[in-house]
């Protein structure tokens, strides 16, 4: 089968706005970034430069409806750069078999750590690792996250901090199941991943299968659901405008005394995601700010 590989270099700003218009036509997006930073003290701390510009690619099938859906796609990133005031490069359309799809995306994914979690593709040769060091062997696909985002970078960081680390955890937008691998990793005994991608359930299985905690990680596909269970830890590595919508479920998914670490959130958007989680009985513990990005945790209100 060929496919369609769209892309389009942006800044760290606008990488939301411009995966939700590409995620329109496709089955998920992937952010790449064109530099990393390395800490010249641990070749494993990889992580992107926010000054440098970022890459969103796409796949979608290339078939009798790629053409208006490329032109959709074009008119959206028109609009976005007119009206939002944001520099975009061009949109670049290949042509890609099966083949060159699964591989391409490889060569932006390297062994990298966040704290004590070091991740690593199952590709990729072993490299020197720390004592204490909690290792995740991932293959997270073209669409999910790798540990690379500010994003699922700052969920690593703060679930770190989760002292002592609870039995039950929820992963809600699981992706490639990176959040829940880390929670068994640092010692949860049972995590709950859900997502509304079936992909994204079926990678985080896969994962979890090749990590040898197949049995510690449930997989649900959907979202949350009135009747739901609480959780003493529950994960939200999702956008703004989700974490928005989702605020009332996720504070009734948080057990007493629970901690919630909300994270995906662009700076310009933070206030709005604090005011609704505020409104549904959630307060501010604590603050992340990694470049233009946010990670909260956050707790039921005294």
């Amino acid at each position: 089968m060929r496919w369609l590989e769209l892309s389009i270099e942006t800044d760290v700003e606008a990488i939301e706005s411009v995966s939700e218009i590409l995620g329109r036509v496709a089955e998920g997006t992937a952010v790449h970034p064109t530099r990393l930073e390395r800490d010249p003290d641990d070749e494993l701390a990889a992580r992107p430069d926010p000054a440098a510009p970022f890459v969103v690619t796409a796949h979608l099938a290339d078939d009798a409806a790629s053409t208006a859906a490329i032109e959709a796609t074009e008119r959206a990133l028109w609009h976005l750069q007119a009206f939002a005031l944001r520099p975009l490069g061009t949109l670049q359309v290949r042509s890609v078999d099966d083949a060159a799809w699964t591989e391409a995306w490889k060569e932006h994914y390297v062994t990298q750590r966040i704290g004590r979690v070091v991740i690593a593709p199952s590709w990729a040769p072993p490299e020197p690792r720390r004592n204490g060091d909690v290792v995740i062997v991932l293959d997270p696909g073209m669409a999910f996250g790798t540990g690379l985002h500010p994003t699922t970078r700052g969920c690593l960081a703060m679930l770190q901090e989760v002292q002592p680390m609870p039995d039950a955890v929820l992963d809600v937008g699981c992706g490639s199941g990176v959040l829940s691998l880390a929670a068994v990793r640092l010692g949860a005994r049972r995590v709950m991943a859900i997502d509304t991608d079936p992909l994204a359930v079926e990678a985080t299985r896969a994962n979890a299968a090749r990590n040898d905690i197949g049995a510690s990680i449930e997989t649900r596909l959907g979202t949350l659901a009135a009747g739901d269970r609480s959780y003493p830890l529950v994960l939200a590595n999702l956008v703004a405008a989700v974490l928005v919508e989702l605020a009332p479920p996720l504070a009734r998914s948080l057990a007493p005394n629970g901690t919630l670490l909300a994270s995906g959130i662009i700076e310009p958007r933070a206030d709005e995601v604090m005011a609704a989680m505020a409104g549904a009985g959630l307060v501010v513990a604590a603050r992340r700010d990694d470049g233009e990005w946010v990670s909260l945790r956050l707790v039921h209100a005294a």
